[in-house]
């Protein structure tokens, strides 16, 4: 019976072998052709894109100053040397970090002036002799004032990077001989950085014009403590070009280095600006150094993670002789089809010549050996001396940045136009209306046939000479087309107003898309110029050869399973979130768990739904992480789970963490969870939009329904919260359709009006009191009366602007962060509004959701599993594993633990975090009772029945009571627990 399989199998295997041989019968030549055909053209031509000047922005004040010339002379102010001080501590320091002289440390809140006095007007770089001291781990944000006010919107972001590096020159491995993702820490060192654009909307560094006489300078902390030794004035100077530079080399006789190869593979980096540029694993070649046919081996580095501007990685090479050098990247660019991605190089901290600053690696499906060099022609060669350089790679947008800020002011206009819009027509404009935009919006028209010429300019700028549209200008086109279109028909665009707004969404994230510029690199040789380099693919017979080992190594490789084969575990832990999230939770197992306690962990990743069946079947584990708040109680009547609070350091331990994290995990007076995370809802808002409308962030309940007729009257909607939301901001996925959290808008109102969702020890529920049925009554009215949307996609209608304020999960904002870099600086969060109560305070109690870890009662060691639940919710576990995983996965993580101590020292903004503080302090847990796993879901269908039929507040709630107390009633039947009766 096996013979035909047999038979099959061969003539496969045949059948690959041959067309293995014809490949690599034909070599190198047709990889080469491919190679050219996926070649990128040249960069864009800028020349028919007209210059937008956003308002405030950094063009507005060069536009301003344009006749100023530039500085001839530096204008030093030491650090010390500061005026006055504005809610900031400092201190003056004496020879600090082996640096001489007088430096000060400046806090991560307050603002901090120094004065001067300027000999000669002019426009000035700024460049700063700093020091990075200990923190969060995060990136440090200042905001710069030049007498008291911020020259432009861009200089409100300064960000300084840190220097960070592989804790070990060496991998390690564990116990399957999977290479591990290097630690990274940070490598405290002074640095001269002169300030620019910390999202690369321009290349070179700011301007700052200064008239003669006396000014005042002042930074303001954002986040993070930074030492200042001295702040330069600096006169700007000119990068000669390639051409000036070669004739230098001519003059002063240097000639080309002789018999000099040096290859230095990319993961072993000396330096990185940030810890999420770590190496990987790469297996899409045999020839990526090093290679294993079934093993993980750290042998790219960058990847996808290397995308954002101004990230850069730096390398050291040890150069034998005097010479002119050629400088070759094994690459690979199979990110942006279509597009090149850029990069700068630096030897030395310094930009050998103009052509350096803008370096193309072209779109293909191969790894490509790139020698640095002008286009088709001769590469640029580098003078080193004897002994270390460093070479330094840096994320850059080149000629993107113009096109990148004409498409974002573009943007900024036709939402703007479009809330214009929606002020008379609504969302769903009546078909057989005539609204007159043309006459009441005059310029409709005008910023409609200016925005399609203007992305018409930027669509055959990137497609160049060939003028032929594709995927990269695709949705440019289409756009302009549109916008030409209802400018030469303005009757149409009621009709056109929700095509209108999901083109200008895509066009967002075509922005999104472009501005991200990732690449991974092999290796770098510095060789002598003319040397011959390594073909970057392996040949068809290799690649048909690992390629069968591999597939045979698959049978026997467990990927999922991060335990040591070698070590019989004392536990045994799943997790049920990703790779990521293990990865870093084995690494701090590794390093910081079993070498302290002893205890052997056998960490497996499974999925969610895993869980409950290898439960019943008696195979579970010992300790689950990242389990769902519904679940601990559910396990726990079921006598599944392990009562915690029998242990005697219980009481401290549950100190760690607000009392309200741990309600939905008590049942029958016991606890059968400790909290991991803990997320809540907080009220954010567009400032812009607040602005130009002339309203104020709401305190109360009262504010809000003044707010909502201004708001309504510009058809501009407010947002109520609808599920809770995940670490990424994203809705929390429930493991069955049946159950449903409790709605996160009525257990507000519920809870700052001192209801109750249950009541006599969750023998009931206490929704058909005075004060559920009032506050349901109010939710409820603000769908009626006012017409809120039922479902909304909050961060892309805060992003158009269509709902400027909004209630959601403060998770939304690591979400906001990255999905929307736009609206940066447009937009932030506060406490929601309260409700006045008896005793004259504003009351702003909110319900809180979040995740747990759990230990299953059948755990062969209870001692030793309570060990590790006390370790991973324990404050510096908390905090290397938020650390770490926003390293990884960069501020869409930002991990919200539940851990009190732990939070204020994850990588938020001063401000942010207080804000978060507060609200913080009123947050009440939603407790978790047998048989209320129906109530979230019969909540909500007494409110639509309510909101969609026009039912009976009352009347409706009073019956959906009665189904929720038989389920929770029949329930503690079912586990012997007493009734209401």
């Amino acid at each position: 019976m096996h013979r035909p399989f047999i038979k099959a199998a061969s003539i496969l295997l045949a059948a690959a072998l041959f067309a293995g041989i014809v490949t690599a019968a034909q070599g190198p030549a047709s990889r080469g052709a491919l190679a050219s055909a996926e070649t990128t053209p040249k960069q864009p031509d800028l020349r028919g894109i007209k210059v937008s000047v956003r308002a405030g922005g950094y063009e507005e004040y060069l536009a301003k100053h344009e006749g100023a010339a530039l500085a001839a002379e530096d204008v030093v102010i030491p650090g010390e040397a500061f005026s006055q001080t504005d809610g900031m501590t400092v201190s003056v320091l004496e020879d600090h970090a082996g640096r001489s002289g007088k430096s000060v440390l400046t806090a991560d809140s307050g603002m901090i002036t120094w004065d001067v006095d300027i000999k000669q007007a002019g426009l000035y770089n700024i460049r700063l002799d700093l020091y990075t001291e200990q923190g969060k781990d995060s990136d440090i944000e200042r905001e710069l004032a030049i007498d008291g006010a911020v020259p432009f919107t861009e200089a409100k972001n300064l960000v300084f990077n840190r220097v960070w590096k592989n804790e070990k020159s060496e991998f390690e491995q564990d116990g399957r001989g999977n290479d591990l993702t290097p630690t990274q820490v940070e490598e405290h060192l002074w640095q001269a950085i002169t300030l620019k654009d910390s999202t690369g909307s321009y290349e070179d560094p700011f301007l700052f014009y200064f008239s003669a006489g006396k000014h005042s300078l002042s930074l303001t902390s954002i986040k993070e403590p930074l030492v200042i030794r001295q702040i330069t004035l600096a006169k700007p100077s000119a990068v000669p070009s390639y051409g000036e530079v070669s004739a230098r080399y001519e003059r002063e006789g240097v000639k080309a280095a002789s018999d000099v190869f040096i290859k230095v593979q990319a993961e072993q980096a000396l330096y990185k600006s940030s810890p999420s540029l770590l190496p990987y694993n790469d297996r899409s070649n045999p020839a990526v150094e090093p290679y294993h046919v079934s093993k993980l081996r750290n042998n790219a580095m960058g990847g996808y993670a290397w995308r954002l501007p101004g990230q850069w990685i730096e390398w050291e090479v040890d150069v034998p002789q005097d010479g002119l050098y050629q400088i070759a990247f094994k690459n690979h660019q199979n990110y942006l089809r279509g597009l090149s991605v850029l990069r700068s190089i630096y030897i030395d901290g310094q930009l050998p010549f103009k052509e350096m600053q803008t370096v193309t690696f072209p779109y293909s499906n191969s790894w490509q050996m790139k020698v640095i060099g002008a286009d088709g022609g001769e590469p640029y060669l580098v003078h080193l001396t004897p002994g270390k350089h460093r070479i330094r790679m840096e994320v850059t947008l080149g000629d993107i940045a113009p096109i990148l800020r004409s498409v974002e002011s573009s943007i900024l206009d036709l939402n703007a136009m479009y809330r214009k819009i929606i002020s008379y027509t609504g969302t769903v404009p009546d078909s057989f209306r005539d609204y007159n935009l043309e006459q009441r919006i005059p310029e409709m028209t005008r910023v409609f046939r200016e925005s399609s010429e203007q992305l018409y300019g930027i669509a055959k700028a990137i497609e160049g000479p060939s003028g032929e549209s594709d995927e990269r200008t695709s949705i440019i086109r289409t756009v302009a087309y549109q916008l030409q279109d209802m400018a030469d028909k303005p009757e149409s665009v009621p009709s056109r107003v929700e095509a209108f707004k999901t083109n200008v969404g895509a066009l967002s994230s075509w922005m999104l898309t472009v501005n991200e510029q990732p690449l991974s690199l092999d290796y770098l040789i510095v060789s002598s110029p003319g040397g011959k380099l390594p073909d970057p693919e392996a040949g068809a017979w290799l690649k048909l050869v690992s390629g069968t080992q591999s597939f045979i190594a698959s049978f026997t490789e467990n990927y999922d399973d991060f335990s040591n084969d070698e070590a019989v575990g004392n536990i045994t832990v799943w997790v049920t979130s990703a790779r990521d999230q293990a990865q870093v939770i084995k690494r701090l197992i590794d390093d910081k768990f079993t070498p302290k306690t002893g205890i052997h962990v056998n960490l497996k990743l499974v999925s969610a739904d895993v869980l409950l069946p290898s439960t019943v079947a008696g195979k579970g584990p010992d300790v689950a992480l990242q389990i769902g708040n519904d679940l601990p109680v559910n396990y726990a009547s079921r006598s599944a789970l392990q009562d915690l609070s029998s242990f005697p350091d219980f009481s401290s331990v549950k100190e760690q963490f607000n009392a309200s994290a741990l309600v939905p995990y008590e049942y029958s007076g016991a606890y059968y969870a400790l909290p991991e995370q803990q997320t809540f809802p907080m009220l954010f808002y567009r400032k812009d939009i607040l602005d130009e409308l002339h309203l104020q962030v709401p305190q109360s309940w009262d504010d809000v329904y003044n707010m909502l007729p201004v708001l309504q009257k510009h058809n501009l909607q407010f947002g109520l919260p609808q599920k809770p939301l995940d670490s990424f901001g994203n809705e929390t996925v429930r493991t069955d359709i049946v159950t449903m959290a409790p709605n996160p808008a009525l257990v507000m109102l519920l809870y700052q009006n001192q209801g109750q969702i249950y009541k006599d020890g969750g023998m009931a529920v206490d929704l058909d009191s005075e004060t559920a049925i009032k506050q349901f009554k109010q939710w409820t009215d603000f769908y009626v009366n006012y017409k809120l949307p039922i479902t909304v996609d909050f961060a892309n209608r805060f992003r158009t602007g269509e709902m400027p304020i909004g209630i959601v999960d403060y998770t939304m904002y690591n979400k906001l962060s990255v999905f929307a870099p736009e609206i940066k600086g447009l937009w932030a969060f506060a406490p929601v509004p309260g409700t006045l109560g008896t005793d004259g305070k504003l009351h702003r109690e909110v319900g809180s959701s979040g995740s747990a870890t759990v230990m299953f009662k059948h755990a062969g060691n209870k001692d030793a599993a309570w060990e590790f639940m006390k370790w991973w919710t324990g404050k510096d576990t908390q905090i290397a594993y938020g650390r770490q995983m926003e390293v990884r996965m960069g501020a869409s993580a930002r991990y919200p633990t539940a851990n009190k101590e732990a939070l204020a020292q994850l990588p938020w903004p001063t401000q942010d975090l207080h804000k978060l503080q507060e609200q913080m302090q009123w947050v009440k847990g939603i407790p978790e009772v047998p048989g209320g796993y129906l109530t979230g879901r019969n909540i909500d269908n007494a409110f639509r029945r309510v909101v969609v039929q026009g039912e009976d507040p009352r009347e409706t709630m009073d019956n959906y009571v009665r189904t929720m107390n038989e389920e929770i009633t029949l329930k503690r039947k079912e586990f012997n627990l007493p009734t209401e009766k």
